[in-house]
């Protein structure tokens, strides 16, 4: 056991002398075999070998805490590799100076700190920056840092020096290749010519791509986002004769860069830690033609659209058909003639340029007008400079323009550019401009006037169609004095909306006609009911209907939003209520297991409020008289609505009742007195009521071949049950076994009140909705109904008697919507 265990241990041991601190002392130099890692964990400094097959190695800083392969940010000893790396030591001398040598004492690299012989003792940390600093222990100014001597790739907060005392220096030089550190070709720096307001990348001695010029907003010209946070580019002037500059990060970015690789390509990147890997916000060159002078003279990089490609400037046309000559002038600038200037918005501004200081925008304006040499300028404020005594930029061009790039919208600047004119040129260009705008706001005005004229005939139409239908309904006698207002919908708007009545927009059909789903012009969705001409619901009903449900407004009765008569088309405009009607669910043998108890429950208490409000809370009585599952709608939320007043009879104020000769609903949910005698009161509804009760406990219609063949009809048959003492046998199997029995029980016995064969035995609703509430009300018990007494005797022809005594009944069926 213990010789498995000695290599382990063997392991550890070795792991305690290596050092994994932040920190490089006199005393504790640091050896192939060491790492440095800066406090927070974000970065860390040893030795690498860029790649297995590369046998040199380096001394170099990079990102500790991002998984993958290493990013590398500095590189110590890019030009001269250690090849054996057992042998490499960084140390700091008494001099404190640090030094990387071999074993053989040779130096590799050194430090080019002032050396302090005999004073305080030096170290070196690795912040979490990515700098590594030389300080003293007495002293918190740093004798040397990393970020004075970038090599290809600039940090947050790192103030790269673009030029000292008018001298340009170079900020970044790339790798020779993708696993070589060495330097390469390209490097980046401030441009001779102009080293405080651009910076170029340059291909050995040959300018390859060039930045916007310092426009008071960024080195680069703007600000590059990415996703919600932003890389802000900002310039600033240092204490003495150096100008630096710097870029920082915002919106919480968790690492950033600035990298030049070896392919000449200037890049500015943050890592996305969702993606693991790292994401371009921007780079430069953007495209071919974004290289260096790559369209020639007088011609831009066009980076505005999905190919970029070289573009004359305005004024100007292509020396060649491949833009090998850049391009030339339509007409030649000549001192003695009139010319003027033509606004480029967003442009990189050309190179070649002089810079005139201390000036403002009219005066650099001036300049270059007073001047026959000067074919373009640019100006800018530059309020970000600083320190910089003079906060004007006037740039004007005398010669050829060139390196012109066109950027979209919130980039670039703009460029004035001198073209030739004469006035004889500016009237025709004047008449150029004004003809076509004259031309479109003649059309315009043709277009207006046709749509005004067929908005006024189709308002017109709209008008004495909406007259016609105001006429028709003022002959309703039984509403008459009442102040009725309801919207009329025209035919057109009813065909568009249903799609010309298409068979694809069908929601159901029954006796009075068919129903079709239709969307307005302002979107809402609507159910139009169609009454079809051999319909049991006339001239009369329709009215009835129409002025009746446009005055009622409560939660459990059908809105109906409009209606329409046009010729021999009588339609209907309903809200949409996408549950259709309750005998859809109650009757279905698959759809009634979506109706649970406290669903039926719910809609037995909303039609019951619906009822009381008909009945009581309106200063007129309504009775429906054609209440029935089909014409119970159900919302989206299961709300039921009341649906179908084409039969309703409304009574005065002070009356209880009335007697028809015109007997009008549906057999089996009218009570024994309107069958037989025509008498027709609220208790009417009541008895429907209970009905429709008995139907939605059972889930059985009210003549259901489901029922025992000798009880004639639901009934009698939920009568029986409860006199036996089984009432719960007459409860739908569907829920029975999840429903609270008592509370169902309580319910069957309302319902069986309410189909009792006097009237002045059943309950008013308002009573109804209180039992249904408060179990604490003591109901009596149901009576024995007739229907039950006409079993026990020859109950077939006593049926068969009050049936064909019976006046025509009018069957409605409202499909649901």
């Amino acid at each position: 056991m213990a010789m498995h265990y000695t290599p382990i241990f063997f392991l550890l041991f070795l792991s305690s002398f290596c050092k994994s601190d932040d920190q490089l002392t006199r005393t504790k130099p640091l050896t192939h075999d060491d790492i440095l890692i800066s406090k927070g964990g974000d970065f860390a400094l040893g030795f690498f070998s860029p790649t297995s097959s590369n046998k040199s190695f380096y001394l170099g800083i990079w990102y500790h805490s991002i998984p993958g392969p290493r990013t590398i940010v500095w590189v110590a000893n890019r030009d001269k590799p250690i090849t054996t790396p057992s042998s490499a030591v960084l140390t700091i001398t008494n001099g404190s100076q640090m030094v990387l040598s071999d074993s053989k004492g040779h130096n590799i690299w050194t430090t080019t700190n002032n050396i302090v012989a005999g004073g305080p003792e030096a170290f070196a940390v690795l912040l979490d920056s990515g700098n590594f600093v030389v300080r003293l222990s007495n002293a918190k100014d740093q004798m040397w840092q990393s970020f004075d001597h970038p090599t290809d790739t600039i940090l947050p907060n790192m103030r790269v020096l673009v030029s000292y005392k008018g001298q340009v220096a170079v900020s970044l030089v790339a790798w020779k290749g993708p696993d070589d550190p060495s330097s390469g070709d390209f490097s980046c720096g401030g441009d001779p010519s102009s080293p405080t307001l651009q910076r170029m990348i340059w291909n050995g001695t040959r300018p390859y791509c060039r930045s916007n010029v310092l426009n008071g907003v960024s080195v680069t010209g703007g600000v590059h986002l990415s996703n919600a946070s932003s890389v802000l580019f900002e310039t600033s002037l240092s204490l003495g004769d150096g100008f630096y500059y710097m870029f920082t990060v915002s919106g919480g970015l968790t690492f950033a860069r600035l990298t030049l690789d070896y392919t000449g390509m200037f890049r500015s990147l943050n890592w996305n830690p969702h993606l693991s890997s790292w994401t371009v916000i921007s780079e430069s060159p953007k495209a071919a033609c974004d290289l260096y002078a790559s369209c020639g003279p007088f011609s831009y990089c066009d980076l505005t659209g999905t190919v970029p490609a070289c573009q004359c400037l305005d004024g100007f046309e292509p020396s060649d058909l491949k833009f090998s000559r850049g391009c030339r002038r339509k007409e030649e600038l000549k001192c003695d003639k009139q010319s003027y200037f033509v606004t480029l918005p967003w442009m990189r501004i050309p190179d070649k340029f002089w810079h005139v200081k201390k000036i403002s925008f009219n005066e650099c304006a001036a300049e270059c007008s007073s001047n026959c040499s000067c074919i373009a300028y640019a100006y800018a404020n530059l309020s970000s400079v600083g320190a910089m005594a003079d906060s004007s930029r006037c740039l004007i061009w005398t010669g050829e323009l060139v390196d012109i790039g066109k950027f979209s919208m919130n980039y670039g600047e703009n460029l004035y550019l001198r073209l030739a004119n004469t006035p004889a040129d500016k009237r025709s260009s004047t008449i150029k401009i004004v003809l076509p705008i004259v031309a479109c706001l003649l059309l315009l005005t043709c277009i207006a006037l046709v749509w005004i004229c067929k908005h006024r005939g189709k308002m017109r139409k709209k008008e004495t169609q909406k007259k016609m239908m105001l006429e028709y309904f003022s002959t309703s006698n039984e509403l008459e004095g009442e102040n009725t207002e309801f919207s009329f919908i025209s035919f057109e708007d009813i065909l568009s909306a249903t799609n010309m009545f298409a068979d694809s927009n069908l929601l159901g059909r029954g006796g009075f006609g068919k129903v079709y789903k239709g969307t307005l012009e302002c979107g809402n969705e609507v159910a139009v009911k169609r009454l079809s001409k051999g319909s049991g619901q006339g001239t009369l009903e329709f009215r009835n209907e129409v002025v009746l449900i446009a005055k009622l407004q409560h939660k459990n009765l059908v809105r109906l939003l409009g209606c329409c008569i046009h010729q021999d088309e009588k339609l209907l405009i309903y809200e949409y209520l996408p549950n259709k009607s309750l005998d859809v669910f109650l009757f279905d043998v698959a759809r009634k297991y979506e109706l649970d108890w406290s669903t039926r429950f719910k809609i037995i208490k909303g039609i019951a409020r619906g009822l009381l409000y008909l009945h009581q809370d309106l200063r007129l009585t309504i009775i429906h008289r054609d209440l029935k599952p089909s014409n119970i709608l159900l919302d989206k939320e299961m709300i039921p609505k009341i649906s179908d007043f084409g039969m309703a009879k409304i009574f005065g104020a002070n009356q209880n009742q009335a007697n028809t000769i015109r007997v009008v609903g549906t057999y089996g949910y009218m009570s024994p007195e309107y069958v037989i005698g025509g008498a027709c009161s609220t208790k009417s509804d009541t008895y429907s009521f209970g009905v429709l009760l008995l139907e939605i406990v059972s889930g059985l219609k009210i003549s259901s071949p489901q029922l025992i063949p000798t009880f004639s009809s639901l009934i009698t048959y939920a009568w029986r049950l409860w006199e036996d003492g089984k009432a719960t046998e007459l409860v739908d199997s569907s829920f029975v076994d999840s429903c609270p029995l008592h509370e169902v029980l309580r319910c069957i016995q309302v319902g069986l009140l309410c189909v009792q064969d006097r009237p002045d035995d059943r309950p008013l609703m308002s009573l109804v909705i209180v039992t249904l509430e408060n179990e604490s009300v003591v109901l009596p018990a149901p009576k024995q109904p007739v229907y039950f007494d006409l079993r026990n005797c020859d109950g077939g022809e006593a049926r068969e008697s009050m049936v064909n005594s019976a006046n025509p009944m009018s069957i409605t069926t409202l499909e649901g919507r």
